[in-house]
């Protein structure tokens, strides 16, 4: 397991004092790769710098992305947080299960712990980019915490279950890449639109049911080839059957 490979993304942060909050939470326990998507705080103020006190260098290094699926292009599991319940937003984790979910993956890939906007937290599209959905008990007189609070207590728990697992290694498979997913979410897109299996009007309505149990499956670069064989070989027979 290596805390080095869980990187935070920020999506969107408005304050500067939170970002700075995040960098020394991210020292505090031993995470070092925080990405930025298009910041509307400067990361680099005085209010930014005093709040990172002594974790000022993750200002400096952090990235800064344009959209976030740049941002998680490169990484083999991406956990959303999120407060907001519906349809297309189910099956949680609370943070100190999804640590455990989260770290034995760390030894062959990259995780991300996605966070949303202060106001608004992440869209459903955004949601859509992530295989897991973290949410934290609170509540419900005020269920929406802060930024920086959510980061710590994410990370607190990651660090925490990282500590209590090391010496426990276990062998996992090496997931496949956000961007490779997301070639196999196109596939799966244009074959069932092309077979009249989806609501053309509304193909997102089951297409985040496959993301979810694709998600779930956790699945590896040889089994989004084998799936892309599978919907190649669907695109032939309906090929031939208009051809008949």
């Amino acid at each position: 397991m290596n805390l080095s490979r869980v990187a935070v993304v920020l999506v969107e942060p408005q304050g500067a004092l939170n970002i700075g909050s995040v960098c020394r939470a991210m020292m505090n326990f031993g995470f070092a790769d925080l990405r930025l998507v298009n910041p509307s705080a400067d990361h680099f103020s005085d209010e930014a710098r005093r709040m990172a006190v002594k974790a000022g260098g993750l200002l400096e290094s952090a990235r800064i992305f344009g959209d976030l699926p740049s941002a998680v292009a490169d990484c083999h599991l991406c956990l959303g947080t999120t407060r907001r319940f519906g349809k297309y937003r189910e099956d949680f984790l609370h943070p100190d299960e999804a640590a455990r979910e989260l770290l034995p993956l760390t030894e062959k890939g990259r995780v991300a712990l996605v966070f949303g906007r202060e106001d608004s937290g992440l869209l459903t599209a955004e949601l859509d980019l992530c295989q897991r959905f973290i949410t934290i008990p609170t509540a419900d007189a005020l269920p929406s915490m802060n930024l920086a609070q959510a980061v710590s207590l994410c990370l607190y728990e990651t660090a925490k279950t990282f500590g209590e697992l090391e010496g426990r290694q276990h062998g996992r498979k090496k997931l496949a890449e956000n961007r490779t997913l997301e070639g196999l979410y196109a596939h799966v897109r244009r074959t069932l639109l092309d077979i009249e299996f989806l609501d053309a009007q509304n193909p997102e309505h089951i297409l985040r049911s496959f993301r979810r149990i694709f998600g779930r499956a956790g699945l590896n670069d040889r089994e989004v080839r084998i799936l892309h064989g599978l919907f190649s070989r669907i695109d032939w027979v309906e090929s031939e059957r208009r051809k008949g």
